[in-house]
């Protein structure tokens, strides 16, 4: 197509507008309403929902880790050593084993998590760390493992 001025060629959108427009209702499929079916609302709210999936992808990224963080915790706990002492415990063991697997273990293996608490609690007190707690103290949470 050609064009003599650059006025027709402004004017004249063709598919290029269609498959604009269809990428945008495409993406507000899912919306209720005139967001759904309205170009210029659904343009600004499909925006919107950009900007909080791309937030959203971030913050399950911090609630993963949140939720590890306290599962581990939660495992230290029961056995009688405080979290980052097990950290820094399991680091100077050169045992490197992430928070997500850790969490992992004291899920799924419990016995597995306890003999990697004890070989903490031990170069804890051989390297003398800070909360480290005797195990034979009953910290009012009871537990299979207190039962026994």
């Amino acid at each position: 197509m050609v064009f003599t001025t650059v006025v027709n060629f402004i004017r004249a959108r063709g598919p290029d507008e269609f498959w604009r427009k269809r990428k945008i209702f495409k993406l507000s499929a899912h919306f209720v309403g005139r967001k759904r079916n309205c170009y210029s609302l659904a343009i600004r709210n499909v925006h919107r929902a950009l900007q909080y999936a791309t937030k959203g992808r971030e913050l399950k990224k911090r609630d993963m880790s949140d939720l590890w963080s306290a599962r581990v915790a939660a495992g230290c706990e029961q056995h009688g050593i405080s979290f980052y002492t097990f950290m820094e415990s399991l680091q100077r063991c050169n045992i490197l084993l992430n928070k997500k697997v850790l969490s992992e273990l004291a899920a799924w293996e419990p016995r597995t998590f306890e003999a990697l608490a004890r070989i903490a609690r031990e170069k804890a007190t051989v390297d003398e760390l800070p909360d480290v707690k005797n195990k034979d103290v009953s910290s009012g949470v009871i537990t299979r493992s207190t039962l026994k």
